[in-house]
């Protein structure tokens, strides 16, 4: 667990000179570190599922990406004084049991937890990096636009849909299942640590709010593949 550090000056979520403590910064950097790691672990897993080398190899160069990302990230760990397998290890646990229970059984499966499940996590990072601080913000920017599979799941799935109109219900019922794993697990995992219940609260946010947002998100993103919500 990161150290146990005082707020900033100001950093009661009332706003003014609110800025997030080193502590929430770190538990912040550690749950994304992890979940890049985990990523590259399971797509590089899951690209057997792919009917094709081609495709194969596309989920697999995503994969490579991932792992880029969390060098990235451990390597900023590192700079703040952290090991970064210490900051990764408080959250282990919630990607596991989010794991076990969302588990593909197909290529197409594998594709929809690409670009519904992994994109909760991104929507919560995206709501949350404003509050950082110029550097730690653009790095989660840049992690979340670089080795993203999202792309290639999103033409798989709207191609699969257009195909056969009867896939949509079977992924549709799959993304909500995702969704719901994603949302509970997001959710339980800040209300456990309170250095990020901080930074969600902090100037002015609330959980309700970063429900909302993240309840948006996915409904626009089912619609833009042919996906029922």
């Amino acid at each position: 667990m990161s150290e146990q550090t005082d707020p900033a000056p100001g950093g009661d979520g009332t706003g003014g000179d609110w800025r997030p403590s080193r502590e929430a910064v770190i538990d912040l950097l550690g749950l994304l570190a992890l979940g890049e790691l985990l990523a590259f672990e399971r797509m590089a897993v899951d690209a057997r599922l792919a009917p094709d080398l081609g495709r194969r190899a596309r989920l697999g160069e995503a994969a490579v990406g991932e792992i880029r990302n969390y060098r990235l990230l451990a390597d900023r760990l590192s700079a703040l004084g952290v090991d970064p397998a210490e900051a990764m290890a408080p959250f282990q646990e919630a990607f596991r049991t989010f794991d076990a229970k969302t588990s593909p059984r197909d290529w197409l499966e594998a594709l929809v937890k690409v670009y519904v499940g992994d994109a909760v996590g991104d929507d919560f990072f995206r709501a949350v990096a404003p509050k950082l601080e110029s550097e730690d913000r653009a790095l989660i920017e840049r992690v979340l636009e670089e080795g993203s599979a999202a792309g290639l799941a999103a033409d798989e799935i709207r191609a699969a849909v257009e195909s056969d109109p009867a896939a949509a219900g079977r992924l549709s019922l799959w993304a909500r299942r995702l969704i719901g794993e994603g949302i509970n697990r997001a959710l339980a995992v800040s209300a456990a640590h309170e250095s990020l219940t901080g930074l969600i609260s902090g100037d002015g946010g609330s959980v309700d709010e970063l429900l909302r947002t993240l309840t948006r998100a996915h409904q626009e993103r089912m619609r833009a593949v042919g996906l029922n919500n």
